[in-house]
């Protein structure tokens, strides 16, 4: 009885077969990759060791049976288990930039890091132009930084920034010393574990950023499998997935230099933050595949517009 490993010779093949296999098997997808093809491209590029991002020269190449049983047990591997496909590769990339991962973080995946990795023209009021003027000695924070994914582009962004780094978790500052390891940064990234601002000893910063947990308790209790594979403390945001932000709004003016600035991830969060924060005015940054997602505000204009903090559940990301 023939098998999809004798009948499927090329890479052409495989790709066919692998985005029907997705499809009946109905993943879900959202870690890196957007619907069935990317996914297949990308899981099949890395079983047989070609660049990620180049399928159309390798597509009509043959490829040898032990070629042809890898990659049936990667599609297998990832229809069975239902994990994302960049923790059975072991890495995720944001634009270009790899990163080391396992089940210890969240998938990387942040709209910032696509602002830190990415070459949009953006504005000075932006985070853009004040994070990569190389005349600047920076001293950047990245809260919740699970992968060490935007402390080490924001680090690479300006090579004469200094960037704190924090997690709760003990697993994602693992992962993340790897990291930064990895791109030699050991020396202007320095990890820190605990609670969002407790390690940092009332230091200041001209730049924040932070891609904290921000779904709601209702979406975290309903993910579909693949989600429900990260750790759960880099999802959960509590009843409305903004508890932490509300810290974050809270405490970043008292580590905010007086020219500082805040960038932040919400998700969906845009319209109840701008109800709840009426005289917040923030400023709403679009990305390449997002709207209405970051927000920026000036260490002036926290200390003139937010209120006093809520108090809320100590949660973390990653």
């Amino acid at each position: 009885m023939s098998t999809p490993v004798d009948e499927l010779l090329t890479l052409r093949d495989w790709l066919r077969y692998a985005v029907s296999r997705f499809r009946e098997a109905k993943i879900v997808f959202g870690h890196g990759t957007t619907d069935a093809l990317d996914e297949a491209a990308f899981l099949l590029l890395w079983g047989l060791n070609l660049p990620i991002d180049q399928l159309d020269p390798f597509i009509d190449g043959r490829l040898t049976r032990p070629e042809r049983e890898r990659l049936l047990g990667l599609i297998e591997k990832r229809i069975n288990t239902r994990k994302p496909a960049a923790y059975l590769t072991g890495e995720a990339w944001i634009k270009g930039y790899r990163f080391t991962i396992d089940e210890r973080v969240i998938v990387p995946r942040s709209y910032i890091g696509e602002m830190l990795a990415s070459t949009l023209t953006l504005s000075a009021a932006t985070y853009g132009a004040f994070l990569s003027n190389p005349d600047h000695n920076l001293c950047v924070l990245d809260l919740c930084t699970g992968s060490g994914c935007l402390a080490i582009l924001a680090a690479l962004a300006n090579p004469q920034s200094v960037v704190d780094a924090t997690d709760i978790s003990e697993g994602a500052l693992a992962v993340a010393e790897q990291n930064v390891a990895d791109y030699g940064l050991a020396g202007r990234v320095r990890l820190h574990r605990g609670d969002l601002f407790a390690p940092l000893a009332g230091k200041r910063y001209d730049l924040i950023i932070s891609n904290p947990p921000y779904v709601t308790d209702a979406a975290v209790a309903a993910f579909p499998p693949e989600y429900a594979a990260e750790p759960k403390l880099a999802h959960a945001g509590g009843a409305d997935g903004l508890d932490l932000v509300r810290r974050i709004l809270s405490d970043a003016p008292g580590h905010l230099e007086a020219d500082g600035k805040l960038l932040v991830e919400v998700g969906t969060g845009q319209q109840r933050l701008i109800a709840e924060y009426p005289e917040l005015p923030f400023l709403w940054l679009d990305t390449e595949e997002s709207e209405g997602e970051v927000f920026l505000l000036t260490a002036g204009e926290l200390r003139e517009h937010a209120p006093p903090g809520k108090a809320s559940p100590r949660r973390r990301r990653k």
